[in-house]
């Protein structure tokens, strides 16, 4: 592929005091990179120039008011502010998440307008971005109001897929919000992402319990039995390789997770928690079900070793391949299923 048929890679910059912005500058420090994508970072020239001066890092940015001024081959700073902007590494800023935000909805928009091709979205503070006009508790929520189609969390890397049927909800109100819809609703987006995103024709999927041993047959709890179980069967019986539900405690220590081609747990930490066990930093955040491609590594702010030039870049190195990787399966996909003789589907 030539530079400048290159996917034009967006990145939304996160909280700036955090590892985002390093983890960002120190990927594309290695010109390699720029092989695969032209990325636009939507920031500021001058906030980059600080962490990259900061970081002693060996990178030239070229900084742009308008993205048809990216150029392929290097890296593109798209100026979303022009002001200083006062980083403290380290330290949670309520003015530091205005900015993450100023990025987030500026790049989702280049997205929708289809200006970028692809998102990859830094880690931000959800503490910290909230106010009058963004009340969103993450990155997901947002842009499943922005873009069409429903959004799901699925966690990827090599050999697990882990999707899940609720994400940002309090343990105590899970089980309320399980029901027959949500479920029907969170397989078939998985389902169709692994043919559409992932090129696999006919998926297997699992589908962790809501309770311990899946209840035990109503010892502990009985939703497993009068809501998973049935809607489980039903949606077999159209024909989708759906399995379950699985206790959780067991079903990744005794590897049957490599069975299948993605896991469906029924809460965050249920799924999230043996994925960032086994992905050992390789995991990246993939947000299904919606008509663009958006990215994001796996890990957060990382405050702790904010500033100092020792945050781990793979996930967030991953998510790029991952999202490019996506965005061309999505074209083959559509290549594949358009009507290639154009017949109409009007009766005779």
């Amino acid at each position: 592929m030539k530079k400048e048929e290159n996917i034009r890679l967006g990145i939304s910059i996160g909280d700036l005091n955090g590892i985002g912005a390093e983890v960002v500058l120190r990927i594309f420090e290695d010109n390699r990179m720029l092989d695969f994508c032209t990325p636009i970072i939507f920031a500021s020239i001058k906030t980059m120039s600080f962490v990259k001066n900061h970081l002693k890092l060996d990178i030239n940015l070229n900084g742009i008011h308008n993205i048809n001024q990216a150029l392929p081959g290097r890296v593109n700073v798209l100026n979303c502010w022009k002001e200083n902007v006062n980083i403290n590494f380290g330290q949670e800023d309520l003015k530091i998440g205005e900015y993450a935000i100023k990025s987030l909805v500026q790049a989702t928009k280049a997205l929708k307008d289809d200006l970028i091709d692809v998102l990859i979205t830094a880690p931000i503070n959800k503490h910290n971005i909230q106010s009058d006009t963004f009340k969103f508790p993450g990155h997901t929520d947002y842009l499943n109001q922005e873009l069409e189609g429903n959004s799901l969390m699925f966690m990827v890397t090599q050999g697990l897929r882990v999707g899940l049927l609720t994400d940002h909800v309090p343990v105590k109100d899970i089980a309320n919000h399980i029901t027959p819809k949500l479920i029907e609703e969170k397989i078939a987006t998985v389902y169709q992402s692994l043919v559409q995103d992932f090129k696999i024709s006919k998926p297997k999927i699992a589908v962790l319990g809501i309770n311990p041993h899946t209840g035990d047959n109503g010892v502990i709890g009985s939703e497993d039995d009068t809501v998973l179980r049935p809607t489980l069967q039903k949606i077999k019986a159209t024909g989708k390789l759906v399995f379950g539900p699985y206790a959780a405690d067991s079903f990744f220590g005794s590897d049957n997770y490599k069975n299948f081609d993605a896991i469906i747990a029924s809460y965050h930490d249920q799924g999230l928690i043996p994925f960032k066990t086994l992905s050992f930093g390789q995991g990246v955040n993939y947000t299904a079900g919606l008509n663009r491609v958006r990215t994001s590594p796996d890990h957060g702010t990382a405050y702790e070793i904010a500033g100092k030039g020792t945050a781990d870049i793979s996930s967030f190195k991953e998510a790029i391949f991952t999202a490019i990787q996506i965005f061309n399966n999505r074209k083959e996909y559509e290549e594949l299923t358009k009507n290639p003789l154009g017949f109409s589907k009007r009766k005779i």
